[in-house]
């Protein structure tokens, strides 16, 4: 195995809780980061639960080893997953079976850049508003076709005001509402 790099602050006296979990989240095990860093296990073990580590089984560290190659594919699907598909750093730590830390730094090992929350939201909100669109313009064929807003609000499951809101959004040109009373006429005013 390869040397690991220093995990001592940069005026080289403490190794700083950061630079630990770094190295441990790059796959180094509590052995080894304590030979490194000359601290004891308790302190530790402290120190990188005290800068937000999930500490990994030892079944979890040699799985992580085992396989390379495994670990950059599921780098790689994570990364298309979450590129590709707006897949949120929680969906891609249930995909990996890790956690959302793991899940980010595999992201970054890929080569992906970690979206700001606001972003995430823009692509679902367009993704949204493009199903949204095709689903009006569904409606709008139908409706044409002669069915009435409330078997289509029925049949889609959405109120009648939206399915009213949806058609409108598509551009239907609407038919003439019923008009209730004798000989189809309303009463005169």
């Amino acid at each position: 195995m390869n040397p690991r790099p220093s995990v001592l602050s940069p005026d080289g006296d403490r190794p700083t809780p950061r630079s630990l979990r770094q190295q441990y989240e790059s796959g180094a095990t509590v052995e080894e980061l304590m030979a490194v860093s000359g601290l004891s296990y308790g302190t530790l073990l402290n120190r990188l639960k005290g800068a937000g580590t999930v500490m990994r089984t030892s079944w979890q560290t040699r799985r992580m080893r085992a396989d390379p190659e495994a670990r950059r594919r599921l780098a790689a699907h994570l990364r298309t997953l979450y590129e590709e598909h707006g897949a949120t750093l929680n969906e891609l730590a249930s995909a990996a079976g890790e956690t959302r830390s793991v899940a980010r730094g595999l992201l970054v090992e890929a080569g992906g850049t970690v979206r700001t929350t606001q972003q995430t939201l823009q692509i679902r909100f367009a993704a949204r508003t493009a199903e949204r669109r095709k689903l009006a313009q569904s409606l709008r064929t139908k409706y044409e076709a002669g069915a009435t807003v409330p078997e289509l609000a029925q049949e889609c499951r959405y109120s009648v005001g939206t399915v009213y809101r949806l058609l409108h959004q598509a551009g239907t040109r609407m038919r003439p509402q019923h008009r209730h009373g004798p000989g189809g006429r309303g009463k005169k005013r």
